[in-house]
């Protein structure tokens, strides 16, 4: 019996030694099919809103370069109205997720002009992912920026088949233009609501909503925001609206909102924020 034991023994340690390097390999393996064709490059696309300039998010870049574990290098792009780009800036040879800034010499606001943006970003898009090889990134639009990116998404990305948008993130988005109503739809919506089905399903997107006193960020009205909602439920994978409420809560001041930065750092760039921080971004969450 007591041979037996020791028999028993020496089988599952032999059974372990074969085992435990095949359950290694298969789990790399399947991790690594499941990111299979995927770039190492992966960058964040930011478009400001109207009457704002490619210098809109220094603010914010200046913000996340703080306690953060990774440096970004930021390239910046101005289409002219001729369609031609403009380029300042460089992206890092070993950055893998730089900062793009795509911004527009119209920057004017109005559905037509907003249209007509979208169309420029199509074409700054092309030119990146032939310039730098990318086939995957994230997004970030503040104000009308926010409707550029869901215009661009619905109609324009398919034109670009082999690359894909992992998430997006809007601020002050607003779907409903300067509507206050919770009815009646401009026509800025209904072109958004028109074409959702042609958001990838696959997307993750969070809409920010600042509001100075519950109604409003002094500019965007928060029922605006919220006709977001009606554009991405059930269209895509996972849809998420967060209020940010207290100071800098301003229209103009959102983008570098200490909160709004650590959302960012947490859910659009996945890296470390404060733990107190990430608590209130979780609070956010469940309200």
């Amino acid at each position: 019996m007591k041979r037996n034991w020791w028999r028993w023994c020496l089988g599952l340690i032999v059974l372990i030694g074969v085992c435990w390097p095949a359950y290694t390999w298969s789990k790399a393996n399947i991790k690594s099919l499941k990111t299979a064709g995927r770039t190492r490059m992966a960058p964040v696309i930011m478009v400001p809103g109207s009457s704002a300039s490619q210098n809109r998010f220094d603010d914010l870049i200046t913000e996340l370069g703080k306690e953060t574990p990774q440096q970004h290098s930021v390239l910046k792009l101005t289409v002219q109205t001729n369609g031609k780009i403009k380029y300042s800036g460089n992206i890092g040879r070993n950055d893998n997720q730089p900062f793009i800034i795509v911004a527009f010499a119209n920057n004017k606001d109005g559905k037509a002009n907003i249209d007509q943006q979208a169309v420029w970003l199509n074409d700054a898009f092309k030119d990146l992912v032939k310039t730098y090889k990318f086939n995957h990134f994230r997004a970030l639009g503040h104000s009308n920026g926010g409707l550029i990116w869901t215009l661009f998404l619905e109609r324009y990305l398919k034109q670009s088949p082999k690359v894909h948008i992992d998430r997006l993130m809007t601020i002050a988005a607003p779907f409903n233009m300067e509507s206050t109503s919770t009815t009646a739809k401009t026509s800025m919506f209904n072109e958004l609501y028109e074409y959702r089905t042609g958001l990838p399903n696959g997307l993750t997107a969070y809409s920010i909503a600042g509001t100075e006193n519950y109604t409003s960020d002094g500019t965007v009205p928060y029922n605006s925001v919220n006709f977001g909602k009606y554009i991405f439920q059930d269209e895509i994978k996972h849809f998420t609206e967060i209020t940010v409420t207290g100071a800098n809560t301003a229209h103009s001041d959102l983008p570098q909102n200490k909160q709004i930065v650590s959302l960012i750092r947490q859910y659009l760039l996945d890296e470390n924020v404060p733990s107190k921080l990430r608590k209130q971004n979780q609070q956010q969450l469940k309200n």
